[in-house]
């Protein structure tokens, strides 16, 4: 059996990890800007880390969600305190796609309606339902295509409101900041007329921060810029460094109710005790604050380059538009200068890095960056 080829694959292949670096299985070093689309929040195998999932692992890997599991309860809590939601509840799940699945599901529970408002040129996943929602017609099956969902532009408050005044919508989700579309950040003024009118016809906002939370933006969610609470937040990626998981943060005019969510993997204990430790190293660490500091230190550098078309993001989560080939640069910067980066579309070079990421290995990027372009 051989994989089925839907990725190209870089003639790399990593085999260690340390902080913001990893190795190569002949010893190669590369600067690790991408983390894996942002999963590497607090750096490659960091020791607490480690040592958390290797006690966790040797205690109890996994049992079922039908009996009690503390770890649960104790990544509530700290998930909670720290993102500043303290009074709201979480679901757990596998991953991104799955956690803006039930996110749509429960507007759709809790409103009794069924059309979801998104964005142009948003990326929520590759389940049926996150797909559905999302606008790229290169993953987009015939069989996701439905009238449940429609489409405006980023920023059109007017075009939202006119289609929430008909009634029909369940929800409006929305990306702290959009990823995969170039790293395209909302405006606080947007998020602030966004949660006035889904607030006025009681439709629910989904914040999905999969890719731009967990302190990524230099706040812990990207929509907090704003000062706005949203109803229902989606996390991934970022969550557990590398192990599978997913998380749906719930407001509590919500209602639970038995069996209208589930999962069989969701919340096991190796997942849990992965999340707890990742939480502990930002708190412990003050990564949030370095993601801004660090992040800003970058974006200023960046936007001195004349060379550039633009440059967006917040904290570290930076998009470089260029004027050439994004996936050329990204090649060069990666063979010749080892050097891991992102794509977002032709012509944008994407960086994700760690929340560690240093001032140091910040000018590290920007001397070789600068050579290149």
């Amino acid at each position: 059996m051989k994989m089925f080829d839907v990725y190209p694959l870089y003639d790399v292949e990593p085999v260690r990890g340390c902080g913001n670096y990893v190795y190569d299985k002949d010893g190669v070093e590369y600067l690790d800007l991408y983390g894996g689309h942002a999963v590497i929040s607090i750096g490659h195998c960091h020791p607490h880390y480690v040592e958390a999932i290797q006690r966790q692992v040797a205690q109890l890997g996994f049992y079922s969600n039908s009996v009690q599991n503390s770890l649960q309860t104790t990544l509530a809590e700290k998930l909670g305190r720290v993102s500043g939601y303290t009074d709201y509840s979480l679901f757990l799940c596998n991953s991104g796609a799955e956690a803006n699945e039930n996110a749509i599901k429960l507007a759709s529970f809790h409103t009794g309606k069924r059309k979801l408002l998104a964005f142009k040129a948003a990326f929520h996943g590759r389940t049926s339902g996150a797909v559905a929602a999302t606008d790229n017609p290169k993953i987009v099956a015939p069989f996701n295509r439905t009238e449940n969902v429609e489409f405006v532009t980023l920023g059109d408050i007017e075009a939202v409101e006119a289609r929430l005044a008909t009634g029909e919508f369940c929800a409006v989700i929305i990306e702290g900041i959009q990823g995969v579309a170039g790293i395209h950040c909302p405006t606080d003024e947007f998020f602030v007329a966004l949660r006035e009118v889904t607030a006025k016809y009681g439709v629910v906002l989904i914040a999905d921060e999969i890719q731009s939370g967990y302190g990524r933006s230099g706040d812990f969610f990207a929509h907090q810029h704003s000062g706005i609470k949203a109803d229902i937040i989606t996390v991934a990626k970022g969550i557990a460094n590398g192990f599978p998981m997913g998380g749906v943060l719930i407001a509590p005019h919500i209602e639970p109710k038995y069996g209208m969510l589930g999962t069989t993997f969701g919340g096991n204990h190796l997942a849990c005790a992965a999340a707890i430790a990742v939480l502990e190293v930002i708190e412990s660490e003050n990564l949030v604050e370095n993601a801004r500091k660090v992040g800003g230190y970058l974006i200023d550098e960046l936007q001195k380059m004349p060379q550039l078309v633009e440059v967006r993001g917040r904290g570290l989560m930076i998009g470089i538009q260029i004027a050439g080939s994004a996936s050329e640069m990204r090649k060069r910067l990666l063979f010749e200068r080892h050097i891991f980066t992102g794509g977002a579309g032709a012509t944008t070079v994407r960086l994700l890095p760690a929340l560690t990421l240093t001032k140091e290995q910040a000018d590290i990027f920007l001397t070789n960056f600068k050579e290149l372009i």
